[in-house]
């Protein structure tokens, strides 16, 4: 967890000298710095089995590669409602919530049609946030769906293990859920807690205002994977911003470590991918450092 924290920490230190190149300021990951991530990313790809599998901690690899982990609840359908679970993380020592995600097929048209819209976010959950912060609205349809559901369960795990700490993922529109509870839970859990936040091909969630929210007051990592198209959209045009935290697997395999938002270099996925038909949707499931998103 430490690890993680500092790339996160490492990326905001870099914006604070204007004075370094976009290209100047991006910096490969190491090794070590990479496979810390592989726990999450199991957590992240198990947000696609049913909540039955995860309840029961029993879901083939992506439960075999976190043992120890201590399932407290689950929920959805995986139709009209995702399926999610939260539990605990013994060797990390972190409550872990993670929210399923869709193939490319199913997010792109929530992504790209016309019909969806950016809207501010409920006064009833959300409280004290400004209105002038805007988000995707079948984003924020999908995380209010669960969302006092999963701050119970975070609550009870956080009591029954003795942790301050939430650790937040998911893929693709699970990511998105999952960014939107980095902001929601905060507001509701005890002074003190600290949270992180890892995502993996997340599109874009919200406007200037809500980026800049999440700069000042998240730890967030989102991981693109070479080509994948679904982090450009919906596209920058429409109001949309990405917050800070990208990292961005190159063809290489290398990792990049992208600071600031929506960086436009090649070596990050807004230069990288200018397009939608530049895109390769192959990519957006994987591979993350040998993982394939799925259950």
């Amino acid at each position: 967890m430490a690890s993680i924290v500092a790339v996160i920490l490492f990326a905001a230190a870099v914006q604070a000298f204007p004075s370094l190149s976009t290209r100047q300021s991006i910096t490969a990951l190491a090794t070590s710095q990479i496979d810390q991530f592989t726990p999450y990313t199991y957590y992240a790809s198990a947000g696609y089995c049913t909540n039955t599998q995860t309840l029961a901690w029993d879901c083939g690899t992506n439960c075999d590669a976190n043992p120890g982990f201590k399932p407290v609840a689950s929920g959805g359908n995986g139709d009209s409602v995702q399926y999610w679970f939260v539990g605990y993380d013994p060797n990390l020592d972190t409550v872990i919530v993670s929210h399923q995600g869709t193939d490319p097929s199913e997010i792109m048209p929530l992504i790209t049609d016309a019909d969806f819209f950016l809207t501010s976010l409920d006064s009833t959950l959300f409280p004290g946030i400004s209105s002038d912060i805007e988000v995707h609205n079948g984003f924020l349809d999908a995380q209010t769906s669960t969302a006092t559901d999963v701050l119970a369960a975070v609550e009870s795990a956080m009591s029954t293990y003795g942790t301050t700490s939430v650790t937040m993922v998911g893929h693709s529109l699970g990511a998105a859920i999952s960014l939107l509870d980095s902001v929601y839970l905060p507001l509701w859990l005890p002074a003190g807690t600290t949270f992180t936040t890892i995502g993996y091909g997340l599109p874009r969630v919200g406007n200037q205002a809500f980026a800049d929210y999440v700069d000042a007051n998240l730890h967030l990592t989102h991981i693109n994977n070479e080509e994948d198209p679904i982090p450009i959209c919906p596209g920058m045009f429409l109001g949309f911003v990405h917050p800070a935290g990208e990292v961005h697997i190159q063809d290489s395999g290398e990792w990049a470590s992208c600071p600031g938002q929506d960086n436009p270099s090649t070596q990050c996925i807004v230069g990288d991918v200018p397009e939608i038909w530049d895109g390769d949707e192959s990519d957006h499931d994987g591979p993350y450092n040998g993982v394939e998103m799925g259950c």
